[in-house]
């Protein structure tokens, strides 16, 4: 996705432009969001619960919802989605209800800012109305997610196999027009099979059949350095794969989480690997309440995990 350079925030009146900026980057506003161009969040969600779920509907989730839960709920309900028609920041459907999109056209180097912009415009547009992009129309003093939304909620998301969720039901029973359908299919053509994989102590993990393989895509909460180092203590006992048929693959950092990915057997159904993520999850809460420093085969194997990691743009 192309990053969208933003215009420059204005200064609240009475503010000072020499106070911490409220995206927590430890910058002066001015140097920061109030300097206007280019600033770079490299963890956009970082303080709430919903942290894991919000950059798994960010990155790879195809098609899931969830209902957004705010500080202060309007009069309409609020509900996030993975992607939304046309790509578009948000939709306000014909009864008022509010849809904002993660996966979205363009961006800023701030994704918490963008959705609460989004959230912003969609509270004050007309039922029946799309906001494609997060534009300078809709700037102003910075606001972002966690200034929105409840810190302790988690999200619950709903993972859905088609985009059918797009079209709200007809109040006349109607069916949708011939251009709405074809581009309801050709959504509807390239989501990969996804299932969250639910277990005791697990949280954000997805399975999901890329038609060739079968994968489990787990979203950390942990700082890199320490979930790293737990990883390599599990790959130097022979611990890190999730089964003798399911090895570990690698990791991709993504909006300041590492998410660790696991290679599956394409035959077995998400469910069947519940019991098996659950022991896994056991076994790296252990690793991580280590403290002792890396012997010379975890720091082996923690160099040789390190080649197996990138970086999501």
């Amino acid at each position: 996705m192309g990053k969208k350079t933003r215009a420059k925030t204005a200064v609240p009146a009475g503010e000072n432009p020499r106070r911490p900026c409220p995206c927590g980057s430890g910058k002066r506003y001015k140097a920061c969001h109030g300097a206007g161009d280019d600033v770079i969040v490299t963890r956009p969600f970082e303080g709430l619960a919903a942290e894991c779920d919000l950059v798994a509907m960010r990155e790879f989730l195809p098609s899931a919802t969830a209902p957004l839960p705010l500080r202060e709920p309007g009069d309409v309900p609020v509900t996030l989605a993975t992607v939304l028609p046309g790509a578009a920041a948000a939709v306000v459907r014909p009864d008022g209800s509010i849809l904002l999109g993660m996966q979205v056209q363009t961006r800023s180097g701030d994704l918490s800012a963008d959705l609460a912009r989004a959230l912003r415009w969609a509270r004050g547009a007309t039922p029946g109305t799309a906001l494609p992009v997060v534009g300078p129309g809709i700037a102003g003093e910075l606001v972002r997610v966690q200034d929105v939304l409840d810190p302790a909620a988690e999200l619950d998301v709903t993972v859905h196999p088609d985009f059918g969720w797009w079209i709200p039901p007809s109040e006349d029973g109607s069916e949708p027009g011939p251009d709405v359908t074809a581009s309801l299919e050709r959504a509807n053509e390239v989501i990969m099979p996804t299932e969250p994989v639910s277990a005791p102590g697990v949280r954000a993990a997805y399975w999901v059949d890329t038609g060739t393989k079968a994968h489990l895509r787990w979203v950390r909460p942990e700082p890199e350095e320490a979930l790293v180092a737990a990883l390599a203590r599990l790959q130097a006992r022979g611990e890190l794969a999730l089964a003798d048929d399911a090895r570990y693959a690698g990791s991709f950092r993504a909006h300041g989480l590492l998410v660790p990915v696991w290679d599956l057997d394409r035959e077995l159904h998400a469910k069947e690997w519940s019991e098996s993520v659950a022991a896994f999850a056991t076994r790296l809460e252990a690793a991580l309440a280590e403290d002792a420093p890396l012997t010379d085969a975890e720091r082996r194997a923690r160099d040789a995990l390190a080649g197996k990691q990138v970086t999501l743009r």
